[in-house]
């Protein structure tokens, strides 16, 4: 009973760590498939965009944290440098922190420039062939191949996205629903 119990185990482990191994030449999700989850991502920001009232785009939930707007300008910042650096394409914004510059304190240019950062990611990623996606780019001193550094991408606007949903809760605002296809 023991000898069977462990080797159930050891097989379980075994297989674990079989199919658990990430490294970051590993392969993206296909092309077609990360386009939509994109302009899903886009029309969902915009949703996110907006549901908060103007007057709520400076608010701040403590003083050492972003505003709304803030994350919302830094998700597009880095929107435009990681699709740069993934395609190879010119980012409009080089050199420029969208967080700091008050041509976006509006919820106009706010909204604008967030969705411009959208449509920068999937042109640049429609540009970009399928050969392309897996040959490797520098990024933040690493080597990864461009549909990994797209992906990343992806991960870093969910996770910022993700957390003006505290920030539309204490406005007293329902945040959009998960859209997850």
């Amino acid at each position: 009973m023991k000898k069977t119990t462990l080797l159930l185990t050891i097989l379980f482990l075994v297989a674990l760590l079989a199919t658990s191994k990430v490294s970051l030449a590993a392969n993206p999700p296909a092309k077609s498939q990360m386009l939509l989850d994109w302009q899903r991502a886009k029309t969902y920001t915009k949703e996110y965009l907006d549901a908060m009232p103007e007057a709520g785009s400076s608010f701040k939930p403590t003083p050492e944290m972003r505003s709304f707007a803030e994350q919302m300008l830094h998700l597009a910042n880095a929107n435009f440098n990681f699709a740069a650096g993934a395609s190879g394409t010119a980012n409009p914004y080089q050199g420029k922190n969208l967080e700091k510059l008050d041509d976006y304190k509006t919820k106009a240019a706010l909204s604008k420039v967030v969705l411009e950062s959208y449509d920068f990611v999937i042109n640049a990623l429609n540009s970009t062939t399928d050969a392309q996606m897996a040959s490797n780019v520098k990024l933040f001193n690493m080597d990864v191949n461009r549909g990994l550094a797209f992906e990343k991408a992806f991960e870093h606007q969910t996770h910022h996205r993700g957390q003006t949903t505290v920030y539309l809760r204490l406005k007293g605002v329902t945040p959009p629903g998960e859209k997850l296809f």
